[in-house]
């Protein structure tokens, strides 16, 4: 079983910063894609931002220029520097990785989420 925690959430006014953390662990074998969606009330759940484990990155339209998606593989944890914050960023985030266990089982695992309120 594999246990994601996500942390970094809060209140911040508009154009400013966050930074949310996420770490994996549990049985894991091999990491693999890693990423983070949000959904906010009344909307569907939505990709922000996703890292292969070679490190290659995609971006939702909506946040391309203002976060940034890395990983540590040796902290097996995944971060998102949100910059430029908007009052529609407000959202609960979820992290999400996939791999294998130490049995060799797929897992996909989710974090419990973490709000983020971007207001004045």
């Amino acid at each position: 079983q594999v246990q994601l925690v996500e942390s970094g959430g809060g209140l911040v006014q508009p154009g400013g910063s966050l930074r949310l953390s996420c770490a994996a662990s549990g049985s894991i074998f091999r990491l693999g894609d890693m990423g983070w969606h949000r959904q906010a009330p009344g909307k569907q759940r939505e990709l922000v931002a996703a890292i292969t484990s070679g490190g290659s990155t995609n971006y939702a339209d909506s946040v391309k220029g203002r976060f940034t998606i890395s990983r540590d593989n040796a902290k097996n944890t995944v971060y998102l520097q949100m910059n430029s914050l908007k009052p529609e960023d407000t959202a609960v985030y979820y992290c999400n990785a996939g791999g294998r266990s130490r049995a060799l089982v797929p897992f996909d695992s989710w974090g419990q989420g973490t709000q983020v309120t971007v207001s004045s």
